[in-house]
């Protein structure tokens, strides 16, 4: 049975899409089998593997409304033991459709519980919101992956989802954990960087991936090519990074999330 990992953070632009293309990219490169979901109605996740969405039939769009077979909205890629599950701007749509569907929550899981051993790792690229498809994604999932870009405002929003997975957890799924704390965009030279890093360990503790992502100019451009990291610029540092991050995930145990007080927005002095 495939591990499925939920990639989200409810703020935009920390590195979701580029974790989800990256990390199943390298899973795909160890041999694994790997799909891809992109829920994100923007469906960066599927132009970043060069696919040019107005030639799609299905999408998932179609798998959430229940009006075609999943293996019928499959797209290859570049790998051969990577797919993808693609999105359009017609996802928007179910958004407002899923609110008053019978079983709701639980259209994404039906979908991927179809394929049953097709695949090893599932990673599911999420919006960056806390509405029905993230909480279909974390419904389908086993695991939660959270992106947090070393910046400012990178802890915005934490504890809010925090607090969804904890209801998730008690009502639509159990066995939801934490993979791990993902942080990306990492510049060494900046103290602010530093500052957000030690923050995010202080809360997390060792549920923080000991890979950090830095900030990389062949990592932000591959998307442009249609191509993940290791196909674009194999010996940068992004590629190395999103290596590491599988080996980690690979030999890494699940945690639960924090219990302690909210997470403080504030830096460390």
């Amino acid at each position: 049975m495939a591990k499925t990992i939920a990639i989200a953070n409810q703020k935009g632009g920390v590195g979701k899409t580029t974790t989800a293309i990256n990390l199943g990219a390298s899973l795909a490169a160890a041999d694994l089998r790997v799909l891809i979901v992109d829920l994100d109605p923007q469906g960066n996740c599927t132009s970043g593997f060069g696919i040019d969405k107005s030639t799609l039939g299905d999408t998932i769009y179609e798998l959430l409304a229940e009006t075609a077979e999943p293996n019928e909205a499959l797209c290859s890629t570049a790998l051969d033991s990577l797919q993808l599950l693609p999105s359009t701007p017609a996802l928007i749509g179910a958004t407002v459709e899923l609110l008053e569907a019978p079983w709701r929550e639980f259209r994404l899981k039906r979908a991927l519980e179809s394929f049953g051993q097709q695949y090893d790792f599932i990673l599911i690229d999420c919006p960056p919101a806390l509405g029905i498809l993230t909480i279909n994604a974390l419904v389908a999932a086993d695991s939660l992956l959270v992106p947090v870009q070393c910046e400012f405002f990178a802890l915005e929003g934490l504890s809010e989802l925090m607090d969804t997975l904890r209801r998730v957890q008690r009502s639509l799924n159990p066995r939801l954990e934490i993979e791990g704390v993902l942080l990306t965009m990492h510049d060494d030279r900046l103290n602010l960087c530093s500052q957000i890093r030690q923050d995010v360990r202080g809360y997390f503790g060792d549920q923080v991936f000991k890979t950090v992502v830095p900030r990389n100019v062949r990592l932000a451009e591959s998307p442009g090519f249609g191509q993940p990291i290791l196909l674009y610029a194999a010996r940068s540092k992004g590629a190395d990074s999103y290596l590491e991050l599988a080996r980690e995930i690979l030999g890494k145990p699940l945690a639960q999330p924090p219990t302690h007080e909210p997470l403080s927005l504030g830096l460390t002095s």
